[in-house]
């Protein structure tokens, strides 16, 4: 059934929701990239948010703060991408090298026309993936570089051997090359990254990804700039004209309940209409990845090139007296369903999706964490990653629901979304997110080739009032807690799931 929800009438306060999970029915393993951040240079994310400098007086790890980095490294981050976005295309690279005091300042033209002093550049964005034990995420400058500076960057970190580049990099401190495999060929080149047309941006893909070298048995896999949002023509044309020379093309979708130029909505002070119209926009992410992978599917049946939607998320207005150009908001329980409903089609999509990273990483739109001087907290969404992090890398099994219809204003969608994988343990884990913000629903879940059961346990992420959030001063008020789920003598598991939740079960 392709883990797809089949939708009942059922419209009572206490409908029945039914799972049945067909264990033995494996269908591929769930890539742990899907479970991928992204910093760019834009706001407090990188300055402030991830680097402080090593004379800060916030404690910090070669410059990076202490308390955010402990935070990240228990979501267990596969990949990190950096550094945009659309700063990406207008980055170059050698600035950020050497000593601080030699490195040239430029103007963030992008995001509030700031001074970027480049005190973050190639070494310190490596040694901050080190400390999350996470790979590496390069997005390379086709807007405004040449590729020549993009093949001496892949050479600079990569080569092992005596050249201009090498030696630099060992002038620098770094003796050893780094390892690096996912490197992007630009970013938005329909947009920020150059305006251009897929047959202008193909051409000039084709050209670049040619100077981006394998040195010393380090394989890059190289992801070109894919399309926005529903911007078909842009996949048919970059798999036609360049499909054989990447491994990944990108997708791009936020999730926005207002317009984007009028007015994208409050992240905080919205209506139980916008609560709904949120919930079904994340859920155009199924429809786009099912479309856009047809696509590809034309040219590459054996799904060897990844769809890699590596800016995906909550998209709102800024929070009131903050700076326009940094995109700063706030995260309420409402984002933490956006992010179960998107993993879950992640999920259902494993054939074609390699690789997921949420925008952004700390302090700029759907993020993990927000930080003000010394002080940070955990969003929800922090917390979604957290309870799902067992799925990484595991086996999605066979997972079909029988649900009651979440309607407003005449239109609907499932009250519930679900997805299960089993890991290497052989521990089955159940994921599901419950969207009415008013009526909860009894779920039953049918284990059908489990065997045995030893143990059950739940975690729940739930809240009383629809834009429920952790501020500085009440940090936990949305935030994990032990569920009761009931075994049967048949063996099947019963629980109550509340409004506006987000559980997650492991069955031993």
């Amino acid at each position: 059934m392709n883990n797809q929800l089949v939708t009942s009438t059922l419209n009572t306060k206490e409908a029945a929701t039914q799972l049945i999970v067909n264990v033995d029915l494996p269908k591929g393993k769930i890539s742990k990239h899907i479970y991928g951040h992204f910093a760019e240079h834009l706001g407090r994310c990188i300055y402030e948010g991830l680097w402080v400098g090593p004379e800060s007086t916030i404690p910090n790890t070669d410059g990076i703060r202490n308390d955010v980095l402990t935070a990240l490294k228990k979501l267990n981050i596969p990949v990190l991408r950096w550094p945009g976005g659309c700063f990406a295309d207008e980055y170059h690279w050698k600035d950020g090298i050497g000593p601080n005091e030699n490195r040239k300042r430029m103007v963030n033209t992008h995001w509030g026309g700031v001074v970027e002093n480049n005190h973050f550049g190639t070494h310190e964005f490596m040694r901050l993936c080190e400390l999350l034990e996470c790979e590496p995420y390069i997005c390379g400058n086709v807007g405004s570089g040449t590729v020549q500076e993009m093949s001496e960057w892949v050479e600079y970190m990569t080569f092992n051997g005596e050249s201009p580049m090498a030696n630099w990099r060992q002038e620098n401190g770094r003796i050893e090359p780094w390892s690096l495999t996912y490197f992007g060929v630009g970013n938005e080149n329909w947009g920020c990254g150059g305006n251009m047309r897929p047959e202008y941006y193909a051409d000039l893909y084709r050209r670049y990804q040619t100077y981006v070298r394998n040195y010393d048995g380090n394989q890059l896999y190289k992801i070109a700039g894919g399309a926005n949002i529903d911007d078909y023509k842009w996949t048919e044309v970059l798999m036609r004209e360049a499909g054989t020379m990447m491994d990944g093309l990108s997708l791009h979708y936020y999730t926005i309940p207002g317009d984007f130029w009028l007015g994208k909505g409050s992240a905080l002070d919205f209506t139980e209409d916008e609560w709904f119209l949120t919930l079904k926009r994340a859920y155009y992410m199924d429809e786009l990845i099912t479309k856009h992978g047809q696509i590809m599917d034309q040219y590459d049946p054996e799904k060897r090139v990844g769809l890699i939607i590596d800016e995906w998320g909550t998209w709102f207005d800024v929070e009131p007296g903050t700076n326009p150009g940094f995109l700063y908001q706030q995260n309420s329980i409402r984002d933490a369903l956006v992010a179960a409903i998107h993993f879950n089609i992640f999920h259902k999509h494993n054939d074609r999706v390699h690789m997921a990273n949420i925008a952004q990483m700390v302090n700029v739109l759907q993020a993990m964490i927000l930080t003000e001087g010394d002080q940070f907290i955990l969003t929800p969404t922090y917390h979604v990653f957290e309870m799902y992090r067992v799925h990484q890398d595991a086996e999605r099994v066979e997972l079909a629901a029988i649900t009651r219809d979440y309607v407003a204003k005449e239109e609907s969608i499932p009250s519930v979304n679900a997805t299960a994988s089993r890991d290497a343990d052989g521990v089955l884990h159940i994921s599901l997110c419950q969207l009415d913000h008013q009526n909860s629903d009894k779920v039953e879940i049918d284990l059908r080739g489990m065997g045995t059961i030893s143990d059950v346990s739940a975690r729940i992420l739930t809240a009383d009032h629809l834009n429920a959030h952790n501020t500085f001063e009440q940090p936990d008020v949305v935030a994990p807690r032990e569920h009761e789920v009931k075994v049967m003598e048949d063996g099947k598991l019963i629980m109550d799931v509340p409004a506006m939740s987000v559980i997650t079960l492991a069955v031993r």
